[in-house]
């Protein structure tokens, strides 16, 4: 992941995403750079229009329910019996004097 972070960082700065750069980003970070990850990601960004990309991954449609599925039945959690709470209050009271 640190080394989509560090290619959107340097696409936000309007920095060029090269190698030479993305190692600088990834060493201030304090992460090991690993050389063949930075290559991968470099060429693999390489003619992609990044802004458009980052476009419409941020309007993701929102899926609605279909109008042919039947309502779910609603789980009711059991009742809970009432506990005698005398026995706890009294257990904190000798605790506490």
């Amino acid at each position: 992941m640190e080394y989509m972070y560090a290619a959107m960082l340097l696409h936000k700065a309007g920095t060029e995403i090269n190698e030479a750069n993305m190692t600088k980003v990834i060493e201030a970070a304090g992460v090991k750079v690993d050389k063949a990850k930075v290559t991968v990601v470099v060429n693999a960004l390489n003619g992609v229009d990044i802004v458009k990309v980052l476009a419409e991954a941020t309007i993701a449609p929102v899926a609605a329910p279909v109008a042919s599925e039947a309502p779910k039945e609603e789980v009711k959690a059991p009742k809970e019996e009432k506990k005698d709470d005398g026995a706890a209050a009294a257990g904190l009271g000798a605790l506490f004097g």
